[in-house]
Formats: structure tokens, sequence, C-alpha cells
């Protein structure tokens, strides 16, 4: 049974961070409490960037417990740590360097030194570590949304999109000079929370296309992102929000 999409629009991009940033940190103590430990799968890009710094900030980083945090990613590009372009390097950054975080609760994806295909085999086998052989099931995934409706680094028309069996996949653009190491979409529905957080008038169109589709179509890959036995939650300020119909503002 697929979750019910819970949506939210806010003024603008700082207060759908703030809003995020504490939704966060609710979500880290109820997993705390219930089960001992939180882990969470972290997207890139320059939205979450801010809910991540507010997160390093008071007073929200007094109240998280870091040391029961497990930080996973979604996606990552194959490149040399430090890269500015490594959504790691992003959020060592904005969250990671700034809050005590146990080293060994930081669970990266490698460099692929061995090749793109041996990474994304070693993610899969330091998932299956992590959740004892169980299929993984993050306490909260954070997702983003690009213009072309990819989500992660599942991308339009890349064969990652099909797999139902591999925790992970390799995908890559054409123009780009390096490939990705992508979690699939059997592991992203199998979260027991999922957060979207979407910013800016450029993502409107294909805001509009995901929530408020014209045909039961799937078009575009963040459409295939539907929990399974979770909670599915659409944070987007008025730029993104702009072109849905009938949509009240928080």
């Amino acid at each position: 049974m697929n979750a019910m999409k819970t949506m939210t629009i806010y003024p603008d991009a700082e207060l759908l961070s703030q809003a995020a940033a504490v939704f966060f940190a609710e979500r880290a103590r109820l997993a705390l409490a219930d089960h001992g430990r939180f882990s969470v799968l972290l997207a890139g890009g320059s939205t979450p960037r801010r809910t991540y710094e507010l997160l390093a900030q008071k007073p929200l980083a007094e109240q998280i417990p870091w040391h029961a945090c497990h930080f996973f990613w979604g996606d990552e590009r194959c490149l040399p740590d430090g890269d500015e372009r490594r959504n790691e390097t992003m959020v060592r950054s904005a969250l990671l360097d700034h809050v005590p975080v146990p080293p060994a609760h930081i669970h990266s994806i490698t460099r692929c030194e061995q090749g793109v295909e041996h990474a994304a085999a070693l993610y899969a086998a330091e998932l299956q570590r992590f959740f004892d052989t169980q299929q993984p099931r993050f306490d909260l995934i954070v997702l983003g949304l690009g213009e072309d409706g990819h989500t992660a680094s599942l991308l339009p028309a890349s064969a990652a999109l099909h797999e139902d069996v591999r925790w992970t996949a390799v995908a890559r653009r054409p123009e780009e000079g390096f490939s990705r190491v992508t979690l699939t979409i059997p592991i992203l529905n199998q979260g027991a929370c999922t957060l979207f957080l979407v910013s800016g008038q450029s993502k409107a169109e294909m805001v509009r296309t995901i929530l408020q589709p014209r045909t039961g179509e799937i078009t575009v890959p963040a459409q295939l992102i539907r929990p399974r036995e979770g909670e599915l939650f659409w944070f987007l300020d008025q730029g993104a929000a702009g072109l849905l119909k009938d949509a009240q503002t928080a």
C-alpha cells in the first residue's frame, strides 16, 4: 500500500529550511526513543544545504542525539574526497564538521578508484552490514528534485530506474566526465519517512507534473517514489508550488 502525500507550502526557502530542520530533529528524537538509533539518508543540492546548516546551529544542534545518528547518502558522484561536487563534501561543510557525530556513523559512498560498479557493490554491502542483512529501512529519507524530474541519481532514461533487485546502481549523464552511485527505487520506497525538499520557481513545472499529474502515467523518475509502508512529505516554497491548483501556504 502506497503512502499518502502530505504537502506543505512555505512563503520562502528560508522558512522551508527551518521547518525541515525542525522536522529532522523531531524524527531523530522519535527514532531514538523507539529503537535506540536514527538512520537518515541525505540528499545533496542547494535546498537541503540550508537545512543542514540550521541543524548545526543552536538551538537544534543541542536537541539532536548526535551519538545515535547514522548518516547515509542517496547518491554520490564518483569524484575525489573533498571535491566540491560531491554530496558528502557539501554535507560535511554544512553539518557534519560542526556536530559530535562519531566518525563510524558516517557511511560514505567510496570514490570509485576500483570502478563505479565496485563502489556500488561496496555500498550495498555497507547497507547490509548496518541493517543486519534485512531490507534497509531508513528512519528518514531526504530527497531533492531536479528540474528534469530526477531524484538521487535516478536520472531520466537511466537503466537504474528499472532495477528491482539490487540496492544500488550506477548512473551517468552523457555530458559529465564522471559516473554516479545511486540507491534504487526499492530501497527509496522502503523508508519509514520520506521528505522531499523543493524550492525555486524553476522547479514549478516539474512539481505540478508530479503532484498534480494530468494522467496516471509515470513520466519522470521522482514519480516512482511511493513509500510502501511509510510516510511521504513534500515541503515546497511558494516558487516551487506556484503552478499548483488550490495550493495553500502554511
